[in-house]
């Protein structure tokens, strides 16, 4: 787990670095490249080369170092028709959220950035619903999870595992704590699902599923992104 976790951030850090050189040298050179560096696409693009590595990893590590073949080995278990459930349950996850009405929250955070513009808001609920779930139950429900529960049974290891995916997205939310609360009980609920279920997959439904509501929900308030000015509102 350490030696994923090292690489993630490793490769994000390395080909971050890359990609804003490059886009100084070759896209951007009238501009810092500081400026360069806040360019949410380019972030986007820098975390899409790193889960691409760090899959390819996972991937090896499992089939060549441990010799099991991956998908049955992290507990993938397509949930079958169950999994239209699964979607019902990241739906009303959204209650989360609405529980963030009665929490302090920041009017602002480092991830406002990245609903600047229609152009970045498209190009991160695309990353949000797709791989972005994906990935992320990968990592936490189909490596770290199985560890935790094996060394310190699975009630602790549902509430680590909620606490390290809350700490995660703790960057992008300013580590206030009403978002990242909203965020750990998101991770608690995908984490007893996987406990639960035995299965991956459904994690990963539902996640899809949650961050599909919140992006259908900012959709409908900002006039189809037109009018991002009224996520702050």
């Amino acid at each position: 787990m350490l030696l994923i976790a090292g690489l993630t951030l490793l490769t994000l850090f390395v080909t971050q670095l890359l990609i804003v050189l490059g886009a100084h040298r070759l896209v951007y050179p009238q501009q810092s490249w500081l400026d360069v560096a806040q360019k949410p696409a380019l972030a986007l693009l820098s975390e899409l080369l790193t889960y691409a590595i760090v899959a390819l990893y996972m991937f090896l590590l499992v089939e060549v170092k441990y010799d099991k073949s991956f998908w049955p080995a992290i507990r993938w278990n397509w949930p079958g028709l169950v999994g239209v459930s699964m979607l019902g349950i990241g739906v009303l996850m959204l209650g989360f959220d609405l529980l963030g009405r009665f929490l302090p929250m920041p009017k602002t955070t480092p991830f406002d950035q990245f609903f600047a513009r229609p152009f970045d808001a498209y190009l991160t609920v695309a990353f949000a619903v797709t791989l972005g779930p994906l990935m992320e139950e990968l990592f936490f429900r189909g490596f770290l999870y199985p560890v935790l529960a094996r060394g310190i049974g699975v009630t602790l290891a549902v509430f680590l595992t909620a606490v390290a995916f809350a700490l995660l997205h703790g960057w992008q939310l300013g580590f206030s704590w009403g978002p990242v609360l909203v965020i750990f009980l998101v991770g608690l609920v995908l984490t007893m699902v996987r406990a639960r279920k035995n299965s991956v997959a459904a994690g990963v439904v539902i996640h899809m599923a949650y961050n599909g509501t919140i992006t259908v929900a900012m959709f409908a308030a900002t006039d189809g992104f037109r009018h991002l000015e009224k996520l702050n509102q």
